[in-house]
């Protein structure tokens, strides 16, 4: 049987019936409706700036919420904060030195320079401008330098440019180190400066900067020593030895991760500044032998690499032992 037709659409959709409106409260009041949303404006309009009372403002702190006027707020990487939220995200002064100490990965190596140009400049303005730069044996070499006379333990008097006699006790044990920040000339403290820069910052990231100095010094003192041993009789200075003993301590490094030093810059470095010094006069054998001899002694401790797994204290204990061994050495030698 067929089904009946469906009734026609009148095209209109159906009408949902209004909701009834709400009840009354027991006292017959209708309930509260609920507040309008505040206009934008309301809250900005009667605004000051926290530090200028008298700037309105429609701008606050995006951080603590704060009004502030333009001058006092600082644009960040979302919003704007005001002055105490960006002084307050600060880091403090021990955070801020260790972040710039962190950028300088050199920094013993620029104060050593600093301190090396500091003392050539210091003494030719105090005793002779011009033999300084010159390259002279002035004042302050005789009273700074090293000759093997000054630490043998005897008295003796030795005359000054100006015709006077100075005394010394020959226990100028200083000269030992003060040499090694000496230098004849101009042009013998810029060749010394440039190779410390160089090495300094091939070493001094790699060691660290406790490490690294003890190195430098080490290498110093055992300069001293082959002065001593060598160069008796002439006033030795300059930072030569120091730095052939990082020369040394790199080319052994370089060594002992299986790569032959001369084959690469270090190693030809090292063959032309020996070259210079045994057939070039007026350079000290001993110093540069000496400081090559105990920074290469160095090296073979503090530059070896992790799998020999030599202790920590080791790569510190090593520099003072052979700083330690190179004074001793020079006070017998001089005796």
């Amino acid at each position: 049987m067929p089904l009946p037709p469906p009734p026609p659409d009148s095209g209109n959709p159906p009408r949902t019936p209004p909701l009834p409106p709400p009840a009354a409260g027991g006292d017959g009041s209708r309930p509260p409706t609920l507040p309008s949303p505040p206009d934008a404006r309301s809250d900005t309009e009667n605004l000051v700036c926290f530090r200028h009372p008298n700037r309105p403002t429609g701008r606050r702190c995006t951080r603590c919420g704060k009004p502030a006027c333009a001058d006092c707020l600082h644009q960040v990487s979302v919003g704007s904060h005001c002055s105490d939220c960006v002084k307050a995200a600060k880091p403090d002064i021990k955070t801020r030195a260790q972040y710039w100490q962190a950028s300088k990965p050199a920094i013993v190596t620029y104060a050593l320079i600093a301190i090396n140009i500091s003392v050539f400049v210091g003494l030719a303005l105090w005793y002779d401008l011009a033999g300084t730069f010159a390259g002279e044996v002035t004042d302050g070499v005789r009273r700074f330098a090293l000759n093997a006379q000054f630490i043998a333990g005897e008295p003796f008097r030795y005359p000054l440019t100006d015709g006077s006699l100075a005394t010394t006790d020959g226990t100028d044990y200083y000269r030992l180190v003060t040499s090694g920040f000496l230098h004849f000339g101009i042009l013998h403290l810029a060749f010394n400066m440039y190779f410390l820069y160089i090495l300094g910052n091939m070493l001094e990231p790699q060691l660290g900067r406790s490490k690294y100095l003890l190195l430098y010094f080490a290498s110093l003192l055992g300069g001293s020593a082959g002065v001593v041993l060598v160069d008796q009789n002439a006033f030795t200075a300059g930072a030569s030895g120091a730095v052939f003993g990082l020369l040394g301590a790199a080319a052994v490094g370089i060594w002992q991760q299986g790569i032959n030093p001369f084959k690469t810059q270090i190693g030809t470095l090292l063959l032309i500044n020996l070259g210079l010094t045994f057939f070039i006069g007026g350079i000290s054998i001993g110093g540069h032998v000496g400081g090559l001899v105990a920074g290469s002694i160095c090296g073979f401790v503090m530059m070896a690499p992790g799998y020999k797994k030599i202790p920590e204290w080791s790569r510190y204990a090593t520099p003072v032992v052979v700083g330690i061994a190179s004074v001793m050495i020079s006070v017998m030698a001089a005796g």
